[in-house]
């Protein structure tokens, strides 16, 4: 039997293309075929941040970061428990999400170009519009971040925080000292003890601080001035896209929930409703679980379990918790907000 040289090479070209496309097939659902072999999606949390993620006296955590995490949990497995959390610092949270100590984080990191490039990070949606502001003692009696020169700052290092400070008094031809502390309840005692005359963060976290740290709220006041953009997303590795179509998917859905006004309190009511749209995101329609790799029920767990992203903002951060925050850009689009939903079909 001849063989032709040109039958050789389209063989040849055949094989070879091979072992590129498959080797890619497997690293796209790595990440998620090991959460499904092991049991739980291993989160990464911030170390205890009121209204984000924090554990209580009885080492139950909560916070809008949680509870996307659980909602994570509830896609894959049906189950919004089944989830391990893995406290991180601002300078341990990158490393342990390329290291691949954790499947998910979820501990309110602004997304960036070098993190989501050089970094090799996927961003999630953002759950979280911010902006860094600075924190005083109501007693210096100032009104503007303007009037901070010669200040003593304190900030965490190995953030962008720390960058925006330099950043801020540079370009307004101030003087500051910083104050640099790795650890998050450090940081807030030398604030509070007086040590440094400013505490910088995203303004959520100075609300979030404020309430937990101090017995008197009051003394304390959150400076006007917003000196940065800090979209909060959660993230997960780059190569993983099946994860990482998932993860961004279970945050969309807890937002058209709220677009379509179901709860957890209603959801089940919702799954006899007409909308088409409806019908898809509650599973009643199939499709979109197989696409996701997931049961077709996955968006009905998350809601009846976690709840659409409204719910969990305001028991988290809004009138159901001690912040008492305005939901602002966090809002849906229709109220003036950012918070908007592909369609999920």
């Amino acid at each position: 039997m001849t063989i032709s040289l040109k039958t050789i090479a389209i063989a040849a070209i055949a094989a070879a293309a091979l072992p590129l496309a498959l080797p890619g097939t497997a690293r796209a659902g790595a990440t998620f075929d090991g959460v499904k072999q092991k049991g739980y999606v291993q989160c990464g949390v911030n170390l205890g941040l009121y209204g984000f993620s924090a554990p209580d006296e009885k080492g139950q955590w909560s916070g809008i970061d949680v509870d996307f995490c659980r909602a994570v949990s509830a896609a894959v497995f049906g189950s919004a428990d089944k989830v391990k959390y893995t406290p991180l610092s601002a300078q341990q949270r990158l490393p342990a999400l390329q290291s691949g100590e954790v499947d998910l984080l979820a501990r309110n990191t602004t997304r960036t170009l070098s993190r989501d490039t050089a970094n090799g990070l996927n961003f999630a949606p953002v759950n979280y519009y911010d902006g860094q502001a600075f924190m005083v003692s109501s007693k210096l009696g100032l009104k503007s971040a303007k009037q901070l020169n010669g200040a003593t700052v304190c900030v965490l290092p190995g953030t962008t925080t720390e960058q925006n400070v330099a950043d801020y008094f540079r370009a307004n031809k101030m003087n500051f000292k910083p104050v640099v502390i790795e650890k998050n309840e450090e940081l807030h005692k030398a604030f509070f003890g007086g040590r440094c005359d400013a505490l910088s963060s995203d303004a959520s976290q100075l609300a979030a601080i404020r309430a937990a740290a101090t017995a008197s709220p009051g003394d304390y006041i959150i400076l006007p001035d917003q000196i940065s953009k800090e979209p909060l997303a959660p993230a997960v590795r780059q190569g993983d896209e099946e994860w990482n179509n998932l993860v961004s998917w279970v945050f969309y859905a807890m937002v058209q929930a709220e677009e379509k006004g179901i709860r957890s309190d209603t959801v089940d009511a919702a799954l006899s409703s007409p909308d088409p749209d409806v019908k898809r995101l509650l599973g009643v329609t199939a499709g979109n679980g197989k696409n996701l790799g997931v049961e077709e029920n996955w968006a009905y767990n998350i809601i009846k379990q976690v709840g659409n992203y409204g719910e969990s903002f305001e028991r988290n951060l809004g009138n159901g918790s001690k912040l008492k925050m305005q939901r602002g850009l966090n809002a849906l689009y229709t109220d003036g907000g950012l918070m908007y939903a592909p369609p999920l079909k």
